[in-house]
């Protein structure tokens, strides 16, 4: 295992590529079993990355978990809400309870949903949240930067840690949730910044904004580009100028799973605008990823693209929390199910497929 790292630099600099032969490996063997070529699509693609991130393919029953990063964020005061920051805390009680949408869906799914808390305005202590409060909400991003550059990366190594953590428990995959009032306003903001999209072309309705609430939203969203001046070259800058703490925790465990070489799954916008903060602080941390859904959010697929990830699901999901990766990992498992027990096209007899216009693989 690889030491803890202190600072932000030596994080990104202790992230190298994925195995290719390991995924190579894994994409031949894939090509060997009897049945067609690419049967399973998305599913092939989401294992032989799984297998580029461990070094190996993961065996049947693999341990997984979704963390869920709990925080506030001061943007609520601007109305782009149906609900005030209470509600983060009411959800964050039910994640420690195993009551939460995610929670729910995890535990069908054989996956543990662990909250987080980066920052909820209304603190409270429980055996089941793990703390990793760096300060109590952020700012309001339509008059001014979310939180320091300091606080940021303080966040980050906190989200990276946990993969570290989890990594030593025997974990092989792991999925960045979040729960937080206000955050698919601060996730539109962060992917304007990246992407160069409008706050129209990036921000969605959330928890169903009405016409009105959309407009004050966007506006929020437009306000907060121009007050804090975000260079997107810059991705930390970017983060704590117009981004979250959850945002950055979760930015922090997709660079983890990158150091500790772990996978770690995509949900949805929010999740998605982490990632994207990940890659762009160090590429190579894009080999770790695994997309779950094509969120609803009117920025999902920009983000996917930037990305380069197709994602396996379509169900115009607007959950977050991580309901995506938990609906993915039932699928996964039956994708591992096969890898291990259909057997190659030798074995059952067969003569195997050959691509059209291809070599036998």
């Amino acid at each position: 295992m690889k030491n803890e790292p202190q600072t932000l630099d030596e994080l990104l600099s202790g992230i190298s590529s994925a195995n290719a032969a390991a995924a190579d490996a894994c994409r031949r063997q894939w090509d060997s079993i009897a049945k067609p070529l690419q049967g399973l699509g998305k599913l092939e693609e989401s294992i032989i990355r799984m297998a580029g991130a461990l070094g190996h393919v993961p065996e049947q029953g693999f341990r997984r978990a979704i963390f869920v990063f709990c925080a506030d964020n001061g943007v609520v005061e601007e109305g782009v809400t149906q609900t005030d920051a209470s509600v983060t805390t009411v959800v964050t009680r039910n994640l420690c309870r195993g009551k939460a949408c995610v929670s729910l869906m995890a535990k069908c799914a054989g996956a543990e949903a662990i909250p987080v808390d980066m920052g909820i305005r209304d603190k409270f202590e429980d055996p089941n949240l793990i703390s990793r409060r760096i300060r109590t909400s952020t700012g309001n991003i339509a008059k001014g930067p979310a939180m320091t550059e300091q606080e940021a990366e303080a966040a980050i190594l906190a989200g990276a840690r946990l993969a570290g953590e989890w990594k030593e428990k025997g974990y092989s995959l792991l999925a960045a949730g979040e729960m937080g009032i206000g955050n698919t306003t601060t996730a539109a903001a962060v992917c304007c910044a990246l992407l160069g999209l409008s706050s129209r072309e990036a921000t969605g309705r959330g928890a169903g904004l009405s016409d009105e609430g959309l407009a004050r939203k966007r506006e929020a969203v437009h306000r907060a580009l121009a007050v804090n001046h975000p260079d997107p070259t810059k991705p930390l800058e970017v983060l704590a100028r117009v981004g979250g703490l959850d945002i950055a925790g979760m930015t922090g465990l997709f660079l983890g799973g990158a150091y500790y070489q772990i996978p770690v799954v995509v949900d949805g916008l929010i999740s998605g605008a982490s990632a994207l903060l990940a890659k762009r602080m160090a590429e190579p941390a894009g080999d770790y990823l695994i997309a779950s859904h094509r969120t609803a959010e009117p920025a999902g697929e920009s983000v996917l693209r930037a990305l380069r990830l197709s994602a396996p699901l379509d169900m115009a999901m607007r959950q977050g929390e991580g309901t995506g990766a938990a609906a993915l990992f039932p699928l996964l498992d039956q994708a591992i199910a096969v890898f291990y027990g259909l057997g190659t096209f030798e074995q059952n007899g067969m003569d195997a497929y050959v691509p059209l216009g291809g070599e036998k693989p």
